[in-house]
């Protein structure tokens, strides 16, 4: 008996316990399931013909794919559920060695150390194709000697995946060409990559692409010297994507195993061959790796494990301009605000007519957006590539704007810089990272990045360490960096001078230009001392530290009973959680048996959160002990307008920064303050959230609207801090209206701001009497909110602190005495620390990097809702 996936989706949909990986991993003992797949493909599971399965098979086929459906399991999202790299990687430098293109030794070590990284790789099923292995050299100029001349000593060399089929190639490569020369790039020739594909597995050879280099003359509007290299390789990076529009417009596109047109590089400084091959056949399949000419400076090699995804050719690693050995937790909120920050560049697209002058191209990538523009250029950032393939194309974009290779990996991978002792005597590098965290969220997961612009070599670890790299410098000055020592096994210890490993958040640099090495302080001060973030900061910063709390009552005992009614509260709300969390500043320990029905099949109203639930890290990822790690965690968070992250200025220290995302009365205040002219300026307005009871169920809709499009209104006319309040007056008020979910409003707003191009311009901040738990907060950070106000929550705490039952269990010792303000204290604390525990369970260290990801499974609400 036969049952279709989404049978078995559909019931395991019914409890919160079987997620999408768990699902693989823990079948119900009484029904033993076997994928299978038939002759159209589609994947089916197999029963045993145990009689007492029988009901529950048969209840199963209730649930019918539609036509031409292979699946209707919701797996998640791909970056969480898909793309995972676990890998080796490293590089070696060597400037003082041969002439001006390097010698061809460096190559050789670098392959023999990728060979010697294959026990962190992995193979395919014939045993012979690999996850993905490649090599980033410069470009091997000998090599390519008649492609040089006295007037292009340096073109542009593009390495480009092609399809197998000639008339598909042809068509492509007349696409690439007619886009260059709309662009002024002189179409010098096509070269076809020597290759030997009886060196590849039959799972590689059946995918492999036609392997071509294309060689481009920078335009005569540029002149082709050192100076005006960056001009040339923006044109070139824009050119590329470019590229893939014109393709896409002229329907060379195709969903099969010949489809694939990939440029791996396109720079005039840069190359890459990589491939879904193992690590020693690398430079069998590419014969231009056995060449004495290819000389070059330095090599990054990679070789890849991939889980939870296929091998495919683009995927191998180094990318265009990183190599990355880990996982990015954070994926899907960095993307949201890759977004966001595209559609609030100010530079009217029209400006994407010229990718060729180079001050037109230095404002496009720091001023235009170039995301959402498909008809113009490929969009930025996309879920459906992997981790590794975003982080690049970010980072590739700063390393094109004015950020040097290292700036721009510190601003997107900070080190935990509070508290830390080695950087007492730098102040410039803390106070480098409090400017860029202000306006960057950390791109968070266990990372090793080893990256090259062309210009400068580096490797730097994520702020927890959780990944080898160790580095090695020898006599002659050549620096070997790799995931683990013994990789060169021709390396002499008597020749080596300096050696040592990264530790977390630590970062070292090889200058290409003069060989010069930097250590971690030396080239994190230098990037640092290039602006005064300090005095900016001292200048426009605004700070808001934890104050004490009111004692002062909002509402009555009855009515406040009453608001916790119409918000949602039970009394095991407020007889467990508020007690445990005032009383001893921890959650409430509940069983881990839960026979409660979720939210979609209960028959009870529910909260929005409860619909919710939260995913937390798989496979090589492991979570984070907020405990014992606590020192590389935070809960800090900001508001205001965030300025460019691609142009930086004085003005993207003008920021209120928040201690913690839980305010309370005084705080609000304290953050109203600054709307004064002479205290900062930061323009604020509160909206709403309640309507009227008359309008009916429909009303909400009506109410959701109205509040988007003030915000929307708003946030144009200069507001950069947005308050969303369900706060009433009194009771009147309470019996007249009722309120906007937060979750659905925060969302609402959130997301409408980022359609208009506007959320960077202002902080959101949830004032509600809906939120009294952790995952409640978590919920509302996730979706948008910049912090919190638990009014009823803070209201509560004061409630239960006065009632004659919490006063003789302080007097009998069953609860620790404590005033009203330290039983909001430890409301608060309760909740940070909660908040941290799921970060942890994500491996994410930073709300900042939390805020907006949206990291969570959602049952039984509809898509319009979500």
């Amino acid at each position: 008996m036969r049952l279709s996936s989404a049978a078995i989706a559909a019931f395991l949909t019914a409890s919160s316990y079987y997620t999408s990986t768990a699902f693989q991993t823990h079948q119900p003992r009484s029904l033993h399931l076997r994928r299978t797949t038939n002759t159209n493909g589609v994947n089916h599971v197999d029963s045993n013909d145990d009689s007492s399965n029988k009901k529950f098979v048969a209840a199963l086929q209730a649930f019918k794919l539609e036509e031409g459906q292979q699946s209707n399991m919701f797996d998640g999202p791909r970056p969480l559920v898909k793309e995972r790299d676990a890998c080796g990687v490293g590089f070696i430098a060597n400037t003082n060695s041969g002439d001006e293109f390097g010698t061809h030794k460096v190559l050789q070590e670098g392959l023999t150390a990728l060979d010697c990284m294959e026990h962190r790789g992995a193979c395919g099923g014939d045993g012979i194709s690999g996850d993905g292995a490649g090599i980033m050299t410069q470009i091997p100029w000998k090599l390519f000697s008649e492609y040089r001349s006295d007037n292009c000593p340096q073109p542009g060399v593009g390495m480009v995946f092609l399809p197998r089929d000639e008339t598909r190639r042809d068509q492509v490569k007349q696409v690439i060409e007619s886009v260059c020369k709309a662009n002024e790039l002189d179409f010098m020739g096509w070269r076809e990559v020597p290759v030997d594909p009886s060196t590849l597995g039959p799972n590689a050879r059946a995918v492999v692409p036609s392997m071509w280099q294309m060689f481009v003359k920078a335009p005569q509007r540029l002149e082709d010297d050192e100076e005006t290299r960056d001009g040339f390789e923006r044109t070139l990076y824009l050119v590329r994507r470019r590229i893939a529009v014109e393709l896409k417009n002229n329907g060379l596109t195709w969903d099969d195993d010949d489809g694939e047109v990939y440029f791996a590089s396109f720079s005039s400084q840069t190359i890459v061959y990589k491939g879904m091959v193992q690590g020693c056949v690398l430079p069998q399949f590419y014969k231009d790796l056995q060449n004495e000419d290819y000389t070059t400076k330095f090599v990054i090699y990679h070789r890849r494990f991939s889980t939870n995804t296929n091998p495919r050719w683009p995927l191998a690693q180094p990318m265009r301009v990183v190599g990355h050995n880990g996982e990015i937790n954070t994926l899907l909120g960095n993307v949201n605000w890759v977004k966001a920050r595209e559609k609030s560049k100010v530079l009217d697209v029209s400006q994407l007519d010229d990718l060729v002058d180079a001050e037109k191209t230095d404002n496009i990538v720091m001023l235009c957006n170039t995301q959402d523009v498909p008809s113009v250029l490929e969009p930025l950032v996309d879920l459906n590539r992997s981790d590794s393939a975003n982080l690049d194309a970010v980072f590739e974009l700063m390393t094109k704007s004015r950020h040097r290779a290292p700036c721009a990996l510190m601003s997107l991978v900070p080190t935990a810089y509070e508290n830390e002792p080695a950087l007492r005597d730098n102040p410039e590098i803390v106070d480098f990272y409090k400017f860029h965290g202000g306006l960057l969220e950390a791109w968070d997961g266990p990372a090793l990045l080893v990256f090259s612009d062309g210009k400068s070599i580096g490797a730097s670890l994520d702020r927890n360490g959780l990944r080898p790299a160790r580095y090695s410098i020898t006599k002659d000055g050549t620096v070997y960096m790799m995931s683990e020592t013994g990789v060169i096994p021709d390396l002499d210890e008597a020749d080596i001078v300096q050696k040592g490993r990264l530790g977390p958040g630590q970062m070292i640099n090889v200058d290409l230009a003069t060989g010069e090495f930097k250590d971690n302080i030396k080239i994190k001060s230098e990037i640092a001392s290039r602006h005064p973030y300090g005095e900016w900061l001292k200048k426009g910063r605004k700070e808001v530290t934890k104050m004490g709390f009111s004692e002062e009552r909002i509402y009555d005992d009855a009515t406040t009973t009453f608001a916790q009614g119409t918000f949602g509260w039970g009394l095991e709300d407020i007889g467990m959680q508020i007690q445990d969390m005032a009383g001893s500043a921890k959650e409430t320990t509940y069983s881990m048996g839960d026979d409660a029905p979720i939210a979609v099949l209960s028959e009870r109203p529910h909260t929005p959160y409860n619909y919710f639930k939260q995913r937390f890290a798989q496979v090589t990822n492991p979570p984070i002990d907020p405990l014992r790690e606590g020192v590389v965690m935070s809960v800090a968070m900001t508001l205001g307008k965030k300025e460019s992250i691609y142009k930086v200025s004085e003005k993207g220290a003008r920021l209120i920064h928040l201690e913690s995302p839980v305010l309370n009365t005084n705080e609000m205040d304290r953050i109203a303050s600054y709307a004064e002219p002479e205290n900062g300026g930061f323009k604020q307005a509160t909206l709403s959230t309640r309507y009227s009871l008359e309008d009916g169920p429909e009303g909400i809709k009506a109410a959701i609207d109205a509040i988007c499009n003030k915000a929307a209104e708003d946030v144009r006319n200069g507001v950069e801090v947005l308050i969303l309040s369900d706060k009433a007056s009194g009771q009147s008020e309470l019996d007249d209206t009722t309120y906007i979910p937060p979750l659905i409003a925060v969302g609402a707003v959130h997301h409408r701001l980022i359609k208009e191009g506007l959320r960077m311009d202002t902080g959101i901040v949830v004032e509600t009497g809906s939120a009294w738990s952790t995952h409640h907060f978590a919920c509302l950070v996730g979706y948008g909110a910049n912090a919190v106000h638990p009014y009823l929550a803070l209201e509560t705490v004061k409630q239960w602190h006065g009632l004659p039952r919490t006063q003789s269990m302080m007097e009998s010792g069953k609860l620790s005495k404590s005033t009203v303000d330290e039983a909001q204290q430890n409301y608060r604390v309760a909740v940070e620390n909660g908040l941290l525990k799921i970060l942890s369970k994500m491996g994410i260290s930073l709300l900042t990097s939390y805020h907006g990801a949206q990291i969570f499974e959602a049952m039984g609400l509809g898509e319009e809702v979500i």
